[in-house]
């Protein structure tokens, strides 16, 4: 696989990941608002799913079998603006293609996918080294702070994660800043900080304090926020992943406040203490600190509110409801992952040679490479020196069809290509044998087909704007290209044949353009039937 093949796909990737992911946090969102009057450790787990199931994304989709949708192909390049709908147009059809400067074209600029990924890359280096940087800033503070292990300290401690169910071992600590605010933090050893002025606090405010960041250990919201920033790290070019952690850390702390609640803290008494702790203490809220503190100033008036008001659901959140989420998740996320955009995974090459008849050089063939597992069909046709290629081809098995005008169909199948993969193979044409050349050909819907029964005529429904070839333009090159089309039942086109002595740059072009054509089914006695056209593609440097 060449480096740009791989900068492309990579860049393909992130593009498809960035939208997947954008999805699972706009349905995060619609979720959360769903269940705005239940409790906040329901709408925690949520956002943690959403987070979670974002992170995986990129991990299970190479895994899973791959998803090709004609519909969403169809919609994709509706909204790209590379199909235009027919009005009724027949299906014996022309399309003028006109190339107007002639012009030496000017310096290409640098390749978006690289750029892409260069400004990603420079975007989380950036996250993570802001992330880095709390993690930094957290281990100065324990070395300046005291291990607390006096006994009235253990023992409060003790008894609050006992009630919490809480088995891993608690570290205390104390700052040396009196104003410091009250954190928890650490993943396999929890630990919580206390400033030095919590030694002049009533009992009552110290146990409401350890509650609260004793709350954050029993939830694992350490854990959960350090999946969130790793996700923002990721996708920091996307608002919704902000928006998802910024609503993990406030509904955890609602969470936490509802669980000081149950506990039997009064709530008016909470929310006095909450009030006394954010004016003597240091409350600026330090969002690269990979620490949950009990009273940032952000969303602040919305927890006074929310723990006065009886009404608020203060419930957990049940096994029974994280089982019903995460399998919600689960099954959205599995299809996402399974969507394939068209150029993704797309990185084997066929290329080769077409002999005609006596071994000379064949131009105007038609090469197809049909993807027998998603019935894909990939065309092109040979240059003026036989030569043909295929590019961006996912890995798997493929049939090879060569056809030109007065040769037998040249047929290959079991052709096995790896993703990377550049693989080439010669064609030798043998001429049509006599009797077969002397049968009349068969005719088109052009030809108006006389029947029984009533045939509706095909009509195009997607036609996608054939390219000028540059060096064509260059070489002052025009012409009309006159394809044999085979139209299947479902409207799709199953092969072309170049019928005219046309140049080889416009026969190739007018071939890949035409072959992602779509038109509606040709029903005879109302059902659908393969039917032949001819489609005359013309190039023309007139204005």
């Amino acid at each position: 696989m060449s480096w740009q093949t791989s900068v492309q796909a990579a860049a393909v990737f992130l593009l498809e990941n960035s939208a997947k992911a954008t999805l699972l946090f706009a349905g995060a969102w619609a979720v959360a608002f769903a269940l705005r009057r239940r409790s906040a450790a329901q709408r925690h787990q949520v956002w943690l799913a959403a987070l979670l199931a974002s992170l995986v994304l990129p991990i299970v989709a190479p895994i899973l079998p791959a998803w090709h949708s004609r519909t969403l192909t169809a919609a994709v390049e509706q909204i790209t603006g590379t199909s235009a709908s027919s009005n009724g147009a027949p299906s014996n059809s022309s399309l003028v293609v006109n190339a107007v400067d002639t012009a030496p074209a000017a310096k290409q600029p640098a390749s978006w996918p690289g750029v892409l990924l260069l400004v990603w890359i420079a975007g989380s280096a950036l996250a993570l080294i802001r992330f880095g940087a709390g993690f930094a800033h957290m281990a100065r503070v324990r070395a300046r702070s005291k291990r607390l292990t006096d006994e009235h300290s253990i023992r409060d401690v003790t008894k609050i994660a006992r009630t919490l169910r809480i088995s891993r071992a608690i570290h205390l600590f104390e700052s040396a800043d009196p104003v410091a605010m009250p954190l928890a933090w650490g993943l396999l050893v929890p630990k919580i900080l206390l400033p030095s002025s919590a030694r002049e606090w009533p009992d009552d405010r110290r146990r409401i304090v350890l509650c609260h960041e004793l709350a954050h250990v029993a939830r694992h919201d350490c854990a959960a926020q350090l999946l969130g920033e790793l996700v923002r790290a990721i996708y920091w070019f996307n608002p919704l992943a902000w928006l998802a952690v910024y609503r993990l850390r406030r509904e955890s702390e609602r969470a936490c406040d509802d669980s000081v609640l149950n506990a039997g803290i009064e709530p008016r008494d909470y929310a006095d203490d909450l009030l006394a702790i954010a004016r003597m203490l240091d409350t600026r809220s330090n969002g690269w600190v990979p620490a949950l503190a009990m009273a940032r100033s952000t969303d602040f008036e919305r927890r006074i509110t929310a723990m006065l008001n009886p009404i608020v659901d203060r419930r957990g959140c049940s096994s029974k409801s994280k089982a019903i989420l995460s399998l919600a998740a689960l099954l959205l996320l599995l299809p996402l992952a399974a969507v394939r955009l068209g150029a993704q995974n797309t990185s084997a090459t066929f290329a080769g040679t077409v002999y005609g008849p006596g071994g000379a050089l064949a131009s105007d063939a038609t090469v197809i490479m049909i993807d027998v597992r998603a019935n894909i069909r990939n065309m092109t046709a040979s240059g003026a020196d036989g030569r043909f290629e295929i590019s961006g081809l996912p890995g798997g098995e493929y049939e090879l069809q060569v056809m030109k005008l007065g040769c037998k169909t040249y047929d290959a199948q079991n052709i096995s290509l790896q993703p990377g993969e550049t693989r080439s193979l010669d064609v030798n044409l043998v001429s049509v044998p006599a009797d077969e050349a002397a049968a009349p050909p068969k005719q088109t819907v052009a030809q108006k087909i006389r029947v029984a029964g009533n045939v509706e005529e095909s009509h195009l429904f997607t036609t996608v704007p054939p390219k000028y070839p540059a060096a064509a333009k260059s070489q002052g090159i025009q012409g009309t290209v006159v394809l044999r089309a085979s139209i299947a039942k479902d409207g799709t086109v199953e092969s072309l044949v170049v019928s005219n002595q046309a140049d080889p740059l416009l026969a190739r072009s007018a071939v890949e353009a035409v072959s992602h054509w779509r038109y509606r089914p040709v029903l005879l006695n109302g059902q659908p039937i393969a039917v032949e056209t001819e489609i005359s593609v013309v190039y023309s440097l007139r204005s």
